[in-house]
């Protein structure tokens, strides 16, 4: 047990210092997001109008900028996998005296702490955007980040488990990141398109991760302006999810992901 959390932690630590010595990468996942809500915020939200009452489309994006960007950061975790591979780290990773499902939880561990640190370098952006927050909506924020960027951190090593090129690797995650992006409701109420569309969104475990960010941040904007928060959220045959049930969800897929990772990891010569 003791291997495990060794390597857990030695591996988060490793993944920490990379994010931090990289300026470019701090500064780059500030500005995309920012670019995203300037460019479809200002084209749409005049045509949009309203998404619920009290909430224009460029509030209603605001979250999901907010979980995209933890996706986006998240599944790339196996890059560093994969480049560690390519020059010979991995090797001596594997060698050393750590456990192999610690090696898995040290990505994913130092994964989720990158992306709450860039969670709440976009929460400055609320005040501007209308978007009410408080310090009790950070504190819940921040495990509900580590839930989402774990979980997806899983998928990301489970698919860099067999990768041998940065190049597939990267091929690869663009194939499945931008399907689960744009179905996950970050762009359009998953509640309120062709039920074809509907169905697969609702597959989707960013979805729920998702509906419960933007639950979080605007069911008080929602009923402020004299609705109810069911409005926003995520209806699964019949019933709304509330944030607990979403990020149960993402929880139980996050465990599922991470442990077929670690088995995966586990087969490394």
């Amino acid at each position: 047990m003791s291997d495990i959390f060794l390597g857990m932690w030695v591996v988060a630590y490793r993944e920490l210092l990379r994010f931090f010595q990289e300026r470019s990468r701090m500064v780059s996942s500030f500005i995309m997001p920012l670019m995203l809500l300037i460019t479809f915020g200002a084209g749409f939200t005049r045509m949009i109008g309203a998404i619920s009452p009290g909430v224009d489309f460029i509030q209603f994006m605001y979250p999901g900028i907010i979980a995209m960007n933890v996706l986006m950061n998240s599944i790339m975790s196996g890059l560093s996998v994969v480049w560690d591979r390519e020059f010979g780290f991995l090797k001596e990773i594997l060698v050393a005296p750590l456990g192999r499902g610690g090696i898995v939880l040290g990505k994913a561990v130092g994964s989720a702490a990158v992306a709450c640190a860039q969670g709440i370098i976009l929460l400055a952006l609320a005040p501007f955007l209308g978007v009410r927050l408080s310090p009790i909506m950070v504190i819940e924020l921040i495990p509900m980040l580590v839930i989402l960027s774990m979980s997806i951190s899983g998928l990301g090593v489970l698919i860099a488990s067999r990768m041998r090129s940065q190049q597939g690797f990267q091929i690869i995650v663009q194939m499945i990141i931008f399907p689960l992006i744009y179905l996950s409701g970050v762009f359009f109420p998953v509640n309120n398109v062709p039920v074809w569309l509907e169905i697969i969104s609702k597959l989707n475990p960013l979805t729920y991760g998702v509906d419960a960010v933007r639950q979080l941040f605007l069911s008080e904007n929602v009923v402020a302006a004299g609705g109810t928060a069911s409005t926003i959220g995520v209806t699964v045959m019949g019933h709304t999810m509330s944030i607990l049930e979403d990020m149960l969800v993402v929880l139980a897929i996050g465990i599922v992901l991470l442990l077929a990772a670690a088995w995966s990891f586990s087969k490394q010569e």
